[in-house]
């Protein structure tokens, strides 16, 4: 099984939102499960939990948790969960409703999610993440069948390529990696950031869009206010 050394994968990476009709091998999927297994996890809790969703009837329940329609379109749809619920089972005595519990779990998740992905593009997958089906957590989370303590925490959609779309422009590295302490914002880098990714949006979508739109859009609001007392239902994020 050939794939791409890491550094060119991790460069090249786009979102990927159209896929072909191409099954992904068991033997593939296999692998993408061994990259996960691997992915670092905090004082080895190894508290993610991966459903491998294939039944159409829940995929269509999640597109419509989530409102994306690639959750049905694609070869593969995994949802990347918190999981303390087999800790709890191993050590009734867990205090697992501390913030940083689900801090820890959070971050193991998006590692774990990251060296799917990773090793899906390395082998000429494509993927995209579904932050969305967290607008319909309540729904997707019984959708699963998930008990207390375990939470879904983001969607990913995988197969093979159909389209080929720009690499999206990413803040310039000052910007985003100071030295010895927090730096201020240079203006001038973000104004050429701003013109660099109103002309990506321009082909894109043939309208111009600044990086602070996509700021306002997702932060001028409440933010999923049903978050908290769904995490709080699942007995995490108490105190």
């Amino acid at each position: 099984m050939q794939s791409k050394p890491a550094l060119e994968t991790i460069l090249s990476h786009r979102s990927i939102r159209k896929f072909t009709d191409q099954p992904i091998s068991e033997e593939t999927f296999e692998r993408l499960i061994d990259a996960a297994r691997r992915a670092s996890s905090s004082n080895n809790l190894q508290c993610v939990t991966i459903i491998r969703v294939k039944d159409p009837a829940i995929r269509q329940m999640l597109r419509q948790a989530s409102g994306m329609e690639y959750v049905t379109e694609c070869a593969e749809f995994l949802v990347f969960c918190i999981d303390f619920h087999k800790h709890r089972q191993l050590d009734p005595d867990a205090q697992l409703d501390w913030t940083e519990v689900s801090l820890i779990g959070a971050v193991d998740t998006g590692i774990m999610a990251q060296n799917v992905l990773l090793a899906a593009e390395s082998l000429g997958l494509g993927g995209v993440y579904i932050g969305a089906l967290r607008n319909g957590i309540e729904t997707a989370a019984k959708a699963l069948n998930l008990p207390k303590f375990c939470v879904p925490l983001v969607g990913m959609c995988l197969g093979y390529p159909a389209q080929n779309p720009d690499l999206k422009p990413r803040l310039p590295r000052p910007l985003m990696c100071h030295e010895n302490g927090y730096q201020p914002l240079d203006e001038s880098l973000l104004a050429d950031y701003n013109a660099e990714i109103a002309a990506y949006y321009r082909a894109r979508t043939g309208e111009s869009q600044q990086w602070q739109d996509a700021i306002r859009h997702t932060l001028d609001h409440a933010v999923r206010p049903h978050i908290l007392p769904f995490f709080q239902q699942q007995g995490l994020l108490k105190r």
